[in-house]
C-alpha cells in the first residue's frame, strides 16, 4: 500500500468508529460509546503519524497524548487534557476494578459533552491531513 492508502485506511476506520460511537450513545451505552470515541481519535492520530513520519506503520499504542506528540501535531493544553481524560475509556473501561467507577461517572450528560468534544477534535485533526 502507498502512504496515501495507509492514511485513507485509518481515516475510513476512524469514521466507522465514530458511527459506532453514535450508535452506542443512542443505545445509552455511554462507556462503550466513549471507548469508540477514543478509538476514532486514535485512528486519526495514526493517520497523521503516517503523514508526518517516514514509515507507514504507526506505533502500536493507544495513548492519545503520546500519539499526538509523535504525530508532530501541536495541540493546545485544554485539548491535551481532554485526550488524557479520554484515555481512561480505552484502558480503565476494560478492567473490572475500574468498571463500577467509570460506569457511575459516565452519565448521559457527560457522554454527550465528551462526544461533542471528540467530534470537534476529529474535525480539527482531519483538516491537517
Amino acid at each position: 500500500m502507498t502512504k496515501e492508502e495507509h492514511i485513507q485506511y485509518w481515516i475510513k476506520s476512524s469514521d466507522q468508529s465514530l458511527e459506532t460511537m453514535e450508535y452506542l450513545y443512542k443505545g445509552r451505552k455511554y462507556v462503550d460509546a466513549l471507548f469508540f470515541g477514543h478509538l476514532s481519535l486514535e485512528k486519526i492520530c495514526k493517520a497523521l503519524w503516517i503523514k508526518n513520519n517516514e514509515d507507514n506503520y504507526p506505533p502500536r499504542t493507544h495513548n492519545l497524548v503520546g500519539l499526538s506528540e509523535k504525530s508532530h501535531v501541536s495541540i493546545n493544553a485544554e485539548d491535551l487534557e481532554f485526550l488524557d481524560i479520554l484515555n481512561r475509556y480505552q484502558l480503565e473501561g476494560r478492567y473490572p476494578d475500574y468498571l463500577n467507577l467509570i460506569y457511575k461517572e459516565t452519565t448521559a450528560d457527560l457522554c454527550e459533552k465528551y462526544i461533542n468534544k471528540i467530534k470537534e477534535i476529529d474535525q480539527w485533526l482531519k483538516k491537517m491531513l
